[in-house]
């Protein structure tokens, strides 16, 4: 126990550390442009062989195909994740919730850095159809190429969610454990053969992701109670990690051109805490192992669907309101310190100080130069969609729990 208590205490600190020590020394080494230079033509190489692939695969269109692929993309992305874990936390899963939030947020994290860093390019369009059916793979289609986020999210995803059922349940039969890793097998081809299809990926792209993904599932069943220890009984525990979501926007690399990727981290960067943060606090009356759980008789699917109508609507007003809030302090704050600032979209009044290339390089800027460059002005969009997608997370596991005991829920 000792062991464990001064492992929750040291490795934190060290985890700070190694955040600081790689801004520094990143920044003063050009790390980023180092390694693009030695990375980029490699993958662009295989990007361009492998556009007869795609035009191949592309051949047998189908409508049956578009419709199927899209949706199994739509199902695997950050949109659909950020949707589906408030119903988990309040189905009385908060274990598999909590632990599928963080890995979500280190895989979005990780996936977006390599994209940014490498800034490969995605197949040629045309040659290749690219098939967008939805404004989120509109965006997506602006990222850089490798890895598959995609692919890369549905092998943790998926492979975290087979080791909780397996190790969590009463099922011991080897034909089912090989049934489970069977069907997580196909699902994550097919998201990759998907992609593909769709046009939005190279075949290294995807192998990029499945690697990548494999061995961050390794990673995370190796120190996911840790973690989860950490965040349910740690000591200062919610300055930590404000302390690491801080850091890790300054730590995210500059891309060669302008992408959402980094909009993208900071919306989840804010979830990630907004959980910590709630979990925290209200652990031992709302997300104990001791809950009652869907299809119990104490959680029944009536019950459950009146949680849904209570719950969405109201954490939908507190990112609305946590938008509203951050929209007047930020800039007030900022102007109180003599810090410079600008917004590219959520405060019009302050659109336009910088314009043009200068605009998008200020947002994407990287590593210390988003800290230390005093003659140039911070976009409070980041901090803006930072605090409002933390206001929503808390208010899943925090004020809507605390609404449900109250209705009786």
């Amino acid at each position: 126990m000792d062991s464990l208590a001064n492992k929750l205490i040291r490795v934190p600190c060290a985890v700070l550390g190694g955040i600081i020590f790689w801004v520094v020394s990143a920044s003063y080494l050009n790390v980023t442009r180092k390694l693009r230079s030695f990375l980029q033509p490699w993958v662009s190489h295989y990007v361009d062989s492998g556009t007869p692939i795609i035009l191949q695969i592309q051949s047998y269109r189908f409508g049956f195909l578009d419709a199927l692929f899209s949706g199994l993309s739509c199902v695997v992305s950050v949109p659909f994740y950020t949707a589906f874990l408030p119903l988990l936390f309040w189905s009385g899963h908060g274990q598999l919730a909590r632990q599928m939030t963080l890995l979500m947020a280190f895989c979005d994290y990780l996936g977006n850095c390599i994209k940014d860093v490498v800034s490969a390019p995605r197949p040629p369009s045309p040659p290749v159809r690219r098939v967008t059916a939805t404004k989120d793979e509109e965006e997506n289609a602006l990222e850089y190429g490798l890895p598959s986020s995609h692919t890369l999210n549905t092998v943790c995803l998926s492979g975290y969610l087979l080791h909780y059922v397996l190790t969590h349940t009463q099922i011991q039969d080897a034909y089912i454990n090989y049934l489970g890793v069977s069907l997580a097998c196909v699902f994550v081809a097919l998201i990759g053969l998907g992609r593909i299809y769709l046009g939005m990926h190279s075949l290294v792209d995807i192998l990029a992701g499945l690697l990548i993904g494999l061995g961050v599932l390794g990673l995370w069943l190796t120190v996911h109670e840790y973690i989860d220890s950490f965040v349910v009984s740690g000591q200062n525990v919610t300055s930590f990690w404000a302390a690491l979501s801080f850091l890790l926007l300054f730590a995210y690399p500059t891309p060669e051109l302008p992408t959402p990727s980094f909009e993208f981290h900071t919306a989840f960067d804010g979830v990630a805490l907004g959980i910590v943060a709630g979990v925290q606090q209200t652990y031992h009356q709302f997300h104990h192992g001791s809950v009652p759980r869907l299809f119990s008789s104490d959680l029944t699917i009536p019950v459950f669907m009146g949680r849904v109508l209570l719950g969405i609507p109201t954490i939908l007003i507190v990112k609305f309101c946590s938008k509203a809030i951050a929209k007047w302090t930020i800039p007030v704050v900022a102007n109180t310190l003599g810090i410079r600032i600008k917004s590219t979209s959520y405060i019009p009044t302050l659109n336009g100080s910088v314009t043009g290339k200068k605009t998008d390089k200020l947002k994407q800027g990287g590593y210390l130069q988003k800290l230390v460059s005093h003659h140039k002005a911070f976009d409070v969009d980041t901090g803006i969609r930072f605090i409002q997608y933390a206001g929503l997370a808390w208010s899943v596991v925090d004020l809507v729990p605390s609404l449900f005991s109250y209705m009786s829920l």
